[in-house]
């Protein structure tokens, strides 16, 4: 769970994570709104207003977890949601390429989101052995 933010500090505790993760369910649903109304953007700001602060609400919840299941298990529907953030954003591209800009930085974090939550999953995993 190493990344370094712009300060070129390291991103280690569970609290700079749930803070980083909220930020990016903000930044979001605020792509979100900006949507047009057309039905396939309604569908996209439908689903991706759920999943993408659900990571973020999930992760608070594994940070709760008692057992290092109940947190591998948490992490696990983090990524599941996170997937699925970054696969709307992908569809919003598919329907209109001009959304690519506004779509690049939010997929970035996404990604690396997902690459520290895949990290941890994995640490989690070798723990529980």
């Amino acid at each position: 769970m190493l990344r370094r933010n712009e300060q070129s500090k390291i991103l280690t505790t569970p609290k700079e994570l749930q803070d980083r993760l909220k930020s990016y369910a903000i930044d979001i649903v605020r792509f979100a709104e900006g949507l047009p109304e057309s039905p396939g953007f309604r569908t996209v700001r439908n689903q991706i207003v759920c999943c993408g602060p659900s990571s973020a609400a999930n992760y608070r919840a594994a940070c709760r977890g008692k057992l290092p299941a109940d947190f591998k298990h948490k992490l696990e529907i983090v990524e599941e949601e996170l997937d699925e953030t970054m696969f709307w954003l992908e569809f919003t591209v598919g329907l209109d390429e001009t959304k690519r800009t506004s779509v690049g930085p939010l997929w970035k974090e996404g990604n690396e989101l997902l690459s520290i939550i895949i990290g941890s999953i994995n640490a989690t995993k070798r723990k529980l052995k």
